[in-house]
Formats: C-alpha cells, structure tokens, sequence
C-alpha cells in the first residue's frame, strides 16, 4: 500500500496594513482604483518611438490631418481625439498645442476652407509649470498651490469655419505636465509633482471614455495616445513606459506603525527605522515591494523608429521591447535621412508589419512645415488607412471568437450543449492576475476580469514577474531551443534541481525527476513507490532469484476518498470513485486502494467546526492546521490525521507520496506543506506554480532509499520512463525564476522576513461574515484559497450542479472571473496577490450573494 495524497496549510500570522499617502498626490484621487475599460468602439492607438526626437507629434499631426480633411467616411463629420499623458519642458513645449496650431493652420489653407472646432486642454501641471503659465494673468499666494500636482485645467479653443454644416472637431488633451525639459522621473521629482502609474491611467481611461464614447452615433473617430521620449524611457514615477501602460502599481504600504518618528522598531520580523527614513522607503517603492494591481491597457501601437545612424538596432530594440511586453506593433515609419534604415527593418520584419518613410525633415527652426506636411500626404494618409484597417479586423476577430470557438473546440470538462454562445469569455490578453476581455454588448470594449481560478490554479506572477518570465523564457527559448534530458546538463535545468532540492525537498529528497504535468509526475511517483515497496519486503530480490518471466504483483495504494491526482489511466487508479472515474469516463477504473474517509474541518456560522467520519469518533483535535482538496470540493483534512497515518506507513515500510501538484510552491501559504504536517514523505510531485503557471513543468522528487532501488548493472533495473520535453530549457528557466521570486521578502510583500508562511490574505472579519450567511453552507481560507459550499440539496447539490452558474455569471460582470465545482465556488489570488485585492473580492462575492439568495428565496416561496 502506498500513501497518496494532497495537502495543504493555514496562515500562521496576520499583519496590521496602514496606506500611506504621499504628499505629491494632494490634488488627486486617493480613492480605490476601480476596473479600467478601455473603449473598442472606435479605433485608438498608440504612438511610440525608439527614442526621444524622432517626431512622434509630426506623425501624430500628419494622422491628424489626413483623417480630418479626407472625404472617404459615410459621416458627415469627424472626430480627432489626441491625447498627450505625460508633457515635460511645458509651457515653453506643448506638443498638444503644436497639433492645434498646426491643424488650425492645415483648415484655412484648404479651398474652400473646411468648418473644424479645435480645442486644447491641460489637465494637471507642477506648481512650478502652473505658475510660468498663470503668472501673467493673476497672482496667487504660493499657499494656494500647495504640493503635488495642480489642477490646473487651461483650455483654449479655436473654431474654423468652412463650407458645409457639417464640423469636424480636433480635442487635444495634456493630462500631466511639467516644466523642465528632461525626463518624466527627473521633473516630476524635481518639481515634487510625482504622480503614480495609477494616477495616469485612471486620468487616460476617464479621458478615453469621454472622448470616444460621447460622439459614437454621429461621428467618425480616430485617437491616438503619444507616449513621451522612447519606449523603455521612465514615466513620473520611474516605471518604464512600456511597463506604465501595461500594468498600475498601487502602493498598499504595509509596514507602518510608526512610533512618533526617533526609535527604531520590530513588526512581525521586519524592522523599520525612523518615520522619515520610513517616508523615504515609501516614495521611492516599486512594483517589487509593493502591492500591484493590474489592469487592462494593451493599445496597438505606431512606432516612430530611427532613420539616423544607428538607427536600425534602437529600431529593432524598440521593437522587440513592446512584443515581448505584449504590444501589437501595426506599422513602423520613419524619417528619411539618406541611409535606406528601411530596406534592413523590412527585411528585419519580414514583411509582417509595413514600414513607411517620410521625407527629410527641414532643420530650419522658422520653417512652419506646410510644405513637408504637403509632401508627407500620401504617407500619412497609407497610414491612416493601416490603422483604419487594422482596427476592423480586430474588431471582426473579436467577435467572430465566440461562434467559432463554439463550432471547433472541444472544451476540457465542458458541457457544449450547456454552453451558450454569448457566455464565452473572449480572453483578448492577461496582464498579471488579470484578463483582458473583449465585451461586445452595449458599448463594445476591453474591460477587467480577475483571473479568480488562478487559470486552473496554475497562476501566481503579477505583471512585473511576468514579464521578468517572459524575458527569462526568450533568453532560454533563443540560447537552447529544447535539448534533450537523458544523461545531459544545462544550466536551466541544474539550477531548476538545486532549487528544488535547497527549498520543497530540503532536509529530505536528494533527485528531481523532470516531467511534463501533474498527472504524470503522479504516475513517475507510483512506479518510483511500487519499486521502492518491492525492495523494502523482497519482492524484488524474489523476482531476481528466481529469474522467472514476468509477473504479475497486486498492488494497492492508500488514499483519501475525495483526492484527485490526475486524468491519465494510472493517476486514476489511484483515487476513489468518482464523477472523473465513473463508467462514463473511464470504463477501466477498478480503483486499486483502499481509500480512507477522512475528518474535514469548516468555517460555519464564524466558527471552525468538525466533521467526523462514521469510523472516527477522537473527540481531541488539533484546528490550528489545515489540510484541502482541491477537485474533490475544496475539503480540509485534519493534518493530525494525516501525520498519524504518515506514521503507520512508516512502521509498516509503506512509501508515502505528497501529491502536491495544487497545494505546493505557496498555493496555501507555505512552500511546502510538509512543514505544516511536521513529516516529510519519501516522494513528492510538484507541478503548476512551479513555473508561475506561465509553462507546463511537473517534477517528482524522491529520497536517496527510493532512487537506489532503481540503480543496478543492468538498464532494466532503470525507471523507464519519460517525456520528450523532460526538464525542457524554458520551464526550467521560468521555474528557477518563479520560486525565488514567490520566496523573496524583496519580490513577494506577502513572505514574513525570516518565517516559511505568507501572511494573511483574506480578511478574516469578511470570510466569517460569508460563512454565517444563509446561502452558504461552509467556508474555507487557506493561503491564496477562499472556498465555501452553496446550500443546495438534491440535483443542486454535487459536482455536475448548475446551481451556481447565475451567481458566477454576475460576478463576471463585476471584473470576478471564477468556475465552480458544481455548488462548491472559490477564488483564488496569487501568492504576490495584495491583501486589499482580496478584500475586495471578498466584498463583491457577498454583495452578489445576498443578491443570489433573495433570487432563490423567492423561488421557494413561488
């Protein structure tokens, strides 16, 4: 017999939180951030460029013109939205009202003159900026500006008129500006007007929505949102701006009684110094130290690359530096400067995406440009067109999605004919923790929903680890490729096992054995058991003796009833009856165990309670840890039974298996959870965070007493088994990065300095307020797991149970993506996954519950 089974552990220790607000961010928000929608209805891009100069605001004009003055849209007016987030070097440089005088210019030389409104805004600027601009019109006590940024809200208009009834219009919009004309980080510093990413996006979303949205019915638009200086050139705050756009830090400081401001002091293990040293820590906190929440704002993009010498690689590297961040890059331009930099970019690219050139740019500063704009017409207006063209194709494949994935996929545990068309998530990206999904009713858009299975419990990195795994899996991807495993080394690979064996198999295990999934690594660690246990009671020594043809042992595994190990025919053996072995699914099953009814232990009514077995009537139990299944329903296990159960297959030379394909790597708060039963197994399987869930890997590891039973002189004796993608280069490399960053106090806010446990996740006040609701009948939170049961009796209740399918369905449309476990429903965050995150979660899944139950009381009383 062979001990199988999954466990799990409970948060030893909470963390009070305190937020702190930094004085730069006085004028604005400092409310909750809220889900970002980013409009579809029209189409919007961004404007990128190698490096600063290259022009972004001259193509941004030329677009500009081109969509205004041209004549192909069935509108009779049109609409062109610019908006600028981040200005430095303002007012003496404005790149928004360049646009507005230029195009004011462009409408009174056409003939007959084209009607156009024209209008240019300035959202915030620094004291210093708002000062240069206002000083002239009024003057203001330097108190009134305070610190921060300074709502300054300056517009100008213009209004053209033309032939026709029909105006177009022109919005320009700065949203951030400062006055000197150095990087966004270095004037937002010196001019102590530091606004975060948060703060910037939430301002473009808001401007986005008003922009596009209010003229959807009666005009034509375009947008396009100019990014400052380069590609990986700082925002505000520091952050990069090809990682600004694409995710929010959000600063939930966590580390912050501060005892009037001299003494040092001590918090659950982490020491903090004097209140302005704290002060100093928090304003210059990044992604890497604090709470992320991340959101959806994935543009396609223009490049504005480098005809200069030099450069095609600042191209090239511009380029490779938003694909790699999950940029869609549609047309690359480019000013002509004599050197053909195109004929290498194109062959570079290979055709995939358009490269135009523009003409020599006069250098002479009293030059107005009229003439280049001219001879820049057809380019501009074969841009447009790509960008016109482009968006309908997307918008075309969005929404042809949903019908077709219904007509040539087969779903994995899905019931097709229970499947409408229109509940299908169309998944246009994830960043972080979050999707990014296309709606299409009402107003179509780009909108939030948070990953709350953890994509089948695979998922933990948040938007800086993945794109750090990104970088790291290309690296591997371009230096291996994939090499074979048996009797080679390399580097991804060794380090992945020093790893393993220093953190979930230190003090026990000593070999990796490298494979493909869970399910497999389950099957490597049942043939590694039987070996091991036909070694222990000369079996083994038995067969080789008598030298006789194969035989035919009877072995059985000891499980847990509820477990689940895996879908291939051997993993299922190992596990009770169930839906999953049943004779619709697996007609083999005979079920090769004895599988043991274990004492589970809930939340109800705000108290932990109970469950004993029929066979088990032990009145002492211990509630401090906490074991789960996870496909059986999300059931915690006594590990007091469990550790006694460990210890009886010691004494009887049975070899144990720790599957914690699901629970490992901080799933439930710890590593590993053989330090929260107190004993370590001979063999244990690992599997899905081992990679932040980013790549399939799985890995058995074992003891020096199970790998000698396996060595001899003949290849026989061998384990024969594996995969062709064993110990693969980039699952590797991506597991190495995975597991220290989960393990890192620097990387992972939520690792307690100098313990094994995360702190506390889910707000504990919260998770006993939903398990006394009437709805539910029991609760479980453990680590990044929040589960609980739905009441529901009969064919409500159960694994094939619809019963929670309208109560998930709403809790998508509040940003909450889940899948139940028939009337059992959970979520489930990241081990770097901020507390307040989860709060929020919290908040939302009882508000549709008391929603859902007040649905189903007045079905019972109809």
């Amino acid at each position: 017999m062979f001990l199988l089974h999954r466990h799990c552990n409970r948060n030893r220790s909470s963390l009070l939180l305190c937020l702190l607000h930094h004085q730069h961010f006085s004028t604005l928000s400092s409310s909750p951030p809220q889900p970002l929608d980013v409009p579809l209805s029209q189409p919007t891009y961004m404007i990128w460029s190698s490096n600063t100069s290259l022009g972004k605001t001259l193509v941004s004009t030329g677009l500009s013109s081109s969509f205004l003055f041209s004549s192909t849209s069935s509108f009779q007016s049109k609409k062109f939205l610019y908006l600028k987030p981040i200005q430095t070097g303002f007012p003496s440089d404005s790149d928004s009202r360049f646009l507005f005088n230029k195009l004011s210019s462009f409408s009174l030389r056409r003939q007959p003159p084209l009607s156009l409104s024209l209008s240019d805004s300035v959202i915030y600027s620094s004291v210093s900026a708002a000062k240069s601009v206002l000083s002239d019109k009024f003057r203001a006590p330097a108190t009134e500006f305070g610190s921060g940024m300074y709502d300054l809200n300056l517009r100008e208009v213009n209004e053209n008129s033309g032939r026709g009834e029909a105006v177009s219009q022109l919005v320009c919009q700065t949203l951030f500006a400062w006055e000197e004309a150095v990087s966004p980080h270095l004037a937002a510093e010196r001019e102590s007007g530091v606004v975060g990413d948060s703060e910037v996006l939430e301002m473009l979303s808001k401007c986005l929505r008003e922009g596009l949205e209010s003229d959807r019915e009666r005009m034509e638009v375009l947008c396009v949102v100019e990014t400052a200086g380069g590609v990986a050139s700082p925002g505000p705050s520091g952050s990069l701006q090809c990682d600004l756009y694409r995710r929010v830090i959000v600063c939930f400081y966590c580390l912050c009684l501060i005892f009037k401001n001299t003494l040092a002091f001590s918090l659950m293990g982490i020491k903090l110094m004097a209140k302005k040293k704290l002060e100093v820590i928090c304003h210059g906190l990044t992604a890497h130290v604090s709470g992320t929440i991340d959101r959806p704002f994935r543009l396609p993009g223009i490049l504005v690359g480098d005809g200069r010498l030099g450069g095609i690689s600042g191209t090239i590297s511009a380029y490779e530096s938003l694909k790699l961040r999950g940029y869609d890059v549609i047309a690359v331009v480019l000013e002509d400067h004599g050197l053909v930099n195109e004929v290498p970019l194109m062959s570079y690219l290979r055709n995939r995406v358009p490269v135009l050139v523009l003409p020599p740019i006069p250098q002479d500063p009293s030059n107005d440009l009229m003439e280049w704009f001219d001879e820049s017409h057809d380019i501009f207006n074969s841009l447009k067109d790509i960008m016109l063209s482009a968006y309908t194709e997307r918008i075309q494949r969005l929404h042809d999605m949903t019908k077709k994935a219904g007509e040539i996929f087969w779903w994995p545990f899905t019931q097709h004919g229970l499947v409408p068309e229109e509940t299908v998530t169309v998944i246009d990206s994830r960043c972080g923790e979050n999707f990014s999904v296309y709606k299409e009713r009402d107003n179509e858009s780009i909108t939030q929903q948070f990953d709350a299975c953890a994509s089948w419990w695979t998922q933990g990195p948040d938007a800086t680890l993945q794109t750090e795994l990104a970088r790291d899996m290309g690296y591997t991807a371009a230096r291996f490729g994939h090499v074979m495993f048996p009797e080679n080394v390399y580097e991804p690979a060794l380090e992945c096992a020093e790893l393993l064996l220093d953190g979930v198999g230190k003090g026990w295990a000593s070999r990796a054995y490298f494979s493909d999934n869970g399910s497999t690594a389950i099957e490597i660690a049942l043939k590694m058991a039987f070996r091991k246990f036909s070694c222990d009671h000369g079996i083994l020594l038995d067969f080789l003796k008598n030298n006789t043809a194969e035989r035919v042992i009877k072995l059985k595994v000891l499980a847990l009833k509820g477990s689940y190990h895996g879908d291939t025919l051997g993993a299922m053996e190992a596990q009770a009856p169930s839906a999953y072995t049943s004779f619709l699914q697996q007609p083999w099953y005979t079920g090769r165990g004895l599988f043991l009814d274990p004492p589970t232990v809930f939340m109800c009514n705000s108290k932990w309670d109970l469950s004993l077995p029929e066979w088990l009537h032990a009145k002492i139990v211990n509630l401090q840890d906490m074991i789960i299944h996870g496909s059986g329903g999300m059931h915690m296990i006594d590990p007091l039974f469990q550790r006694i159960l460990v210890n009886e297959c010691r004494n009887h030379k049975i070899p144990v298996i720790f599957d914690e394909v699901f629970t490992g790597f901080w799933r439930l708060g710890a590593e590993t959870t053989a330090d929260i039963l107190g004993c370590v197994p001979d063999i244990a399987c690992f599997a899905k965070l081992l990679t932040g869930g980013v790549i399939p890997l799985a890995v058995t590891l074992a003891t020096d007493a199970v790998f000698d039973s396996f060595v001899g002189d003949s290849k026989l004796k061998a384990l024969l088994h594996g995969h062709s993608y064993s110990a693969h280069a980039m699952g590797c490399a991506a597991a190495a990065k995975s597991m220290k960053w989960f393990k890192d106090p620097q990387t992972n806010i939520n690792i307690i300095s100098g313990q094994k446990f995360l702190r506390e996740l889910w707000d504990l006040e919260l998770v006993q307020q939903i398990s006394s609701h009437p709805a539910v009948r029991r609760v479980v939170a453990l680590g990044t797991v929040c589960a609980l049961e739905l009441q529901a009796e009969g064919c409500n209740s159960g694994y094939g149970s619809l019963y929670a399918s309208s109560l998930l369905q709403k809790l998508r449309e509040d940003g909450v993506y889940m899948r139940p476990l028939g009337n059992v429903i959970y979520l489930m965050c990241g081990p770097c996954t901020s507390p307040e995150i989860c709060r929020q979660l919290l908040v939302k899944l009882y508000r549709r519950l008391e929603d859902f139950n007040r649905v189903e009381e007045k079905v019972r009383v109809g």
